[in-house]
């Protein structure tokens, strides 16, 4: 299985943070992918075979699912920046919170045909080049305008990796606690608190799947989690297995 992070052409670089492609011509039997939190909404295309195509919007997830597919897998995702789910769509971000949607029937993706052109094109490139129109489409047709302060918050928080205290976020920015709450809600999905959670966890879990320590205890320790039996919960949490079991588990689409 084929694996690649590319990053976005410039034109659309300030909203959508990376895209993650995922490719087998030829799967050996059903292969299960897990889909965990990664502190980014997403768009995604996804073809898993016997015509099971699909356009999605992914929401914030804080519960772990699995996505299966069988006979041949190609999935495109573009990974949003946090801020951009009400500026896109218009609707409060808690919506499609652990939900993903079907995009290719709302504008403007219907309009495109988007999903048919996406199922007919011949190749990564021309796929990648549908995908960056529609969202420049996305761009023309905001619903709302980017709010400043839930994109400042977001970014520091991420910059942090989910390690800063809330409160000083509060009284730079002269917002009260339930203001900032009310704001998550809206654009981001989930509450701060948990955004917090999912950036540390996430920071954490790269680690691991990368292969970049040699002690768990060191991990919990270098990612702020007060002990190793912490981290491995918040692991569990967020994914349903162990890091061990984890790795085991997601070695079949490993390259």
């Amino acid at each position: 299985m084929k694996l690649q992070c590319i990053q976005p052409h410039p034109s659309i670089a300030h909203y959508v943070k990376d895209i993650v492609v995922l490719e087998d011509d030829k799967l050996s039997g059903n292969v299960i992918i897990p889909l965990i939190a990664k502190g980014y909404p997403s768009i995604a295309f996804q073809s898993t075979g016997e015509n099971k195509d699909s356009l999605v919007l992914y929401g914030q997830n804080i519960k772990p699912f699995k996505f299966q597919a069988s006979d041949h897998l190609t999935i495109i995702a573009y990974f949003l920046y946090p801020h951009t789910l009400k500026t896109f769509f218009g609707f409060s971000a808690t919506e499609v919170t652990n939900l993903g949607i079907d995009l290719s029937l709302s504008q403007p993706a219907s309009g495109l045909g988007l999903k048919e052109q996406l199922v007919n094109a011949s190749s990564l490139n021309m796929r990648l080049q549908l995908m960056n129109s529609y969202i420049l489409k996305l761009t023309e047709l905001i619903c709302t305008d980017i709010n400043n302060t839930i994109l400042c918050v977001t970014k520091t928080i991420q910059n942090n990796n989910g390690l800063i205290s809330l409160r000083n976020i509060q009284k730079e920015l002269h917002i009260t606690e339930r203001s900032l709450q009310r704001l998550f809600e809206s654009h981001v999905g989930v509450s701060p608190k948990t955004f917090c959670k999912i950036c540390q966890f996430n920071s954490a879990f790269t680690q691991i799947n990368n292969g970049e320590f040699s002690r768990l205890g060191d991990v919990a320790y270098q990612n702020g989690y007060a002990d190793q039996s912490h981290l491995i919960r918040t692991f569990k949490e967020f994914t349903h297995y162990s890091p061990k079991e984890y790795l085991q588990r997601s070695s079949e689409f490993r390259d």
